[in-house]
């Protein structure tokens, strides 16, 4: 693979991705809505649904014979302090330093 279209994958932080999933499931979602919305695959899904019903971010609940992930109290509060964050890193003089922050829609 060229470096070129090496440069066009980027990785995205452990962080991220956990703030990714618990929005997507602050209405509560299906596993496989969260699997598609937060472009994960199937075993990286599952390591994720199992650390954030762990640090209880996330509950499961069956409904109508389907499980469904809702974000908690404590992971509504770790999504409010990411886009905290993010609104204190997009000020312009961090901007001007080539910092990159995560876009909007992820936090």
């Amino acid at each position: 693979m060229s470096s070129g279209l090496m440069n066009t994958f980027k990785r995205r932080d452990k962080q991220v991705i956990i703030a990714e999933i618990t929005k997507i499931a602050r209405n509560g979602a299906l596993k496989t809505q969260i699997m598609y919305k937060a472009n994960l695959s199937f075993s990286q899904l599952n390591e994720y649904l199992t650390l954030l019903k762990k640090v209880n971010f996330l509950e499961k609940s069956i409904n109508n014979g389907k499980e469904v992930y809702l974000a908690t109290p404590k992971g509504l509060e770790f999504l409010q302090r990411q886009q905290e964050i993010g609104q204190l890193l997009s000020a312009d003089v961090n901007v001007k330093i080539g910092v990159k922050i995560p876009p909007q829609l992820l936090l």
